[in-house]
């Protein structure tokens, strides 16, 4: 049993290595898309710790949610930024002066708050199942709330690809589709 402890402890901290130098590639690399993919890694990481910390639901779900985010993300970048986020080298870090004294200032004040707020005692005990009081909070009530959020993402998706695409496969044949040779905008296109 203590074998498994100290295996979990160091794969803890292993991933918080992970996460943290991870998190820091973000803004030291030099493309979006390996931006994309540092701050994906960080996010992976932190979801393996919380599996780690035997909440499977929490941490299944955080490595699920934020793998699809950061592809989602690049399917935008090339949609909307009409780039190729592995070649267009570009910086994370904008207004670098202003970004680190925002953030020590945050980092003083949260960690003023840690420490000289007077925490209440706890009461009570743990459920017998933690997992499942946390699913239930999260989700029990709020059930339908989530199934029409993931409708309405769904939606938002097809629209960003209906909007970025200026025009349609359907276009070259024209309005009432019935223009014969196909109106390509390259030579050799599909119609030809």
């Amino acid at each position: 049993m203590e074998v498994v402890i100290v295996v979990l402890t160091i794969a803890f901290w292993g991933l918080g290595a992970v996460a943290v130098l991870a998190g820091v590639a973000v803004f030291v690399v030099d493309s979006m898309a390996r931006a994309t993919y540092a701050l994906a890694l960080s996010f992976v990481a932190v979801g393996l710790q919380v599996l780690v910390l035997q909440q499977n639901y929490v941490g299944v779900v955080t490595v699920l949610m934020m793998v699809m985010e950061m592809a989602i993300m690049a399917v935008y970048m090339v949609m909307f930024m009409g780039m190729n986020p592995a070649l267009m080298p570009m910086s994370m870090v904008h207004g670098n002066r202003t970004a680190v004294v925002s953030a020590a200032a945050t980092f003083l004040l949260l960690a003023a708050g840690i420490l000289l707020v007077d925490w209440p005692s706890r009461e009570g005990g743990p459920p017998a199942d933690v997992t499942v009081a946390l699913g239930q909070e999260l989700m029990g009530p709020k059930m339908l709330v989530m199934a029409v959020v993931g409708a309405v993402m769904v939606a938002t998706i097809v629209t960003g690809v209906v909007l970025a695409a200026h025009r349609t496969r359907y276009d070259r044949f024209g309005d009432d589709l019935r223009r014969r040779p196909a109106d390509d905008p390259q030579p050799g296109g599909v119609g030809r």
